[in-house]
Order: C-alpha cells, then structure tokens, then sequence
C-alpha cells in the first residue's frame, strides 16, 4: 500500500472516531437533527444518487406510484439514513440507558417459537431501517446472536466495527470465515442475521422474483438452514416517525420440501425474498433503492 493511502486511511479513521465523540456528546435529539439535516442536504447535492432511487423504484411499482410520490420516498429515504447512521454511532454507548427502551417489538412470538425448535435461526433481513440495530436488540432480548459482514478496506475500521457488535453481544462472522462456523453456530441453536437483498457474482446466487422481476440472491442461508433445521424468520428495525423503532418478526417461511435439495434451496429464497419484499413495501422510504437490486441481467 501506498504511503498516500495509508494516510488517507488514517485521516478517515480518526475522523469517524472524531464524529464518533462529538454525536455521542450530543444529547440525541441534537444528535438527531444533525442526521436530519445531513440527509436533506445529501438528498439535493446528490441528483444522481436522487434520480437512481426514483428510477428504481420505477422498475418495481410502475404506473402504481406517481413520480411525486417516488421522489417524497427518496427524500424521506435520506432522512431516515442520515438519522439512522446517528444511532449507529451512539449505539455502543447509549443502547441500555436510551435506546433499548424506544424499541418496542412486533411479532416477537414467531422469533421465540423459532428458537426453542433448538435448530437455529436465520434472521432473514435486508438493507432496510437500521439493520445493524436490530441485531443488537435481538440480542439485547437475551437470544445468542451472530452477524455475517464482509471485512472492511482497513483492518483498523474494521476491528472498530468488530469491536462495537461484540462489545454489545453480536458475534461477528467474517465472510471469509470457513462455512463450518456458520453451521456450528446454528448447530448450537444461535440465531445467525443474514442480509439477503444482495446482487453479487461472487458468492453463489440464483435468480428470484423481486418486485416482479428476476434478481440474483444469495443461497447460502438456505443452503445451510434447510441442512441443519433450522427455522427462516423475516426480521426487521423500523423506524418510526417520532424516532422510536421499531423490531418486527414476521412468521417463521416455511416451504413443502421435495426430493430435490437444489430446487427446495431455490424456493426457499424466493418465499424469503417474498417475505422480505412485503415488509419493504410496507415501509418503503426505509430500503436502500439505491442500490439496483436487479443489476445482473436474467438470462432464461
């Protein structure tokens, strides 16, 4: 690595530590209005980034939504980011004494009846609301619960976000880790958060229906949940108008097995990409549109 890069990366990590300080010391409804206003300015300085998300959500609602009303989700879409990275800096500090008692839970029966199967639990989930919360308040619920996430750039940042999960309950599983560790945390009855909204040809994928339209989604969860019993719950952090969140569980998916393990290994992500999809459209201006979730071309 270059000695430019190296202090670039350097600058980059003392500057998060320095935001870091500077929007825990706030009180957070300062906290708050910070994200607010960053995420509005974002959303005018970005018209690219604007006119991505109202082009994607045209591929997915048509004629059903207006241009007007695809642009007011874009704007909120910024909003509820900017406030969203705030919590995630002052989560670490502020999640017993502020946070956890703002979160009220939905649907906490279908994550509880999951777990005493004693199999495993894949928490089926996407880039929606504040995902890396909602890891943290299952286990803040008592659950033992793991988080797969891709190393990042710089092993210092990626030791501070390392640090962070653990020190609130959340084992971290590294993509690059052996499949192995993934089954043996399921083996022993853990509940294993899985991003599954993801396009991706580097890890193995199949094509699904999404919005109506074929998207490549990753396999391995279904992979290995429909191997080990375990049980597929769609889970998300919502947050909600006055900044409060909250955490919903939906049913357990379930599919009629065949015997054809590739073909119920398909069928099972489509039903959890289905259940994921109808918790999107409920709270649409909370999906990350930015990314194009149909960027691999389908081929039949």
């Amino acid at each position: 690595m270059g000695r430019f890069k190296r202090l670039k990366r350097t600058a980059t990590l003392w500057l998060v530590r320095l935001i870091t300080g500077y929007f825990n010391w706030l009180p957070r409804r300062w906290a708050l209005m910070f994200g607010s206003l960053f995420g509005l300015a974002a959303w005018r300085a970005l018209p690219r980034e604007r006119h991505r998300i109202v082009r994607h959500l045209d591929l997915a609602y048509g004629e059903t939504m207006s241009h007007r009303e695809r642009e007011l989700v874009a704007r909120k879409f910024f909003i509820n980011t900017g406030k969203n990275l705030i919590d995630i800096l002052r989560v670490r500090r502020y999640y017993e004494s502020q946070m956890k008692s703002r979160i009220v839970v939905e649907g906490a029966e279908h994550m509880e009846a999951a777990y005493r199967k004693g199999k495993g639990v894949l928490g089926i989930t996407g880039h929606i609301g504040n995902f890396e919360l909602l890891a943290v308040h299952v286990a803040g619920m008592g659950y033992p619960v793991a988080a797969i996430g891709r190393e990042m750039y710089d092993k210092r940042m990626d030791k501070l976000l390392v640090e962070n999960r653990e020190a609130l309950g959340v084992s971290n599983i590294s993509t690059t880790d052996s499949p192995r560790r993934v089954l043996n945390w399921l083996k022993k009855g853990g509940v294993l958060g899985v991003l599954i909204d993801i396009d991706s040809i580097r890890i193995r994928s199949e094509f699904v229906p999404v919005f109506n339209r074929m998207a490549l989604t990753p396999v391995g969860q279904s992979i290995m949940g429909l191997k080990m019993g375990s049980a597929f719950v769609p889970s998300a952090c919502i947050r909600e108008d006055n900044d409060d969140y909250k955490v919903i569980f939906k049913p357990e998916v379930q599919i009629e097995r065949t015997d054809d393990f590739d073909a119920d290994v398909v069928s099972m992500t489509a039903a959890c990409s289905r259940a994921l999809e109808q918790i999107i459209d409920e709270y649409r201006d909370q999906w990350i549109w930015l990314k194009n979730r149909w960027t691999t071309p389908y081929q039949n």
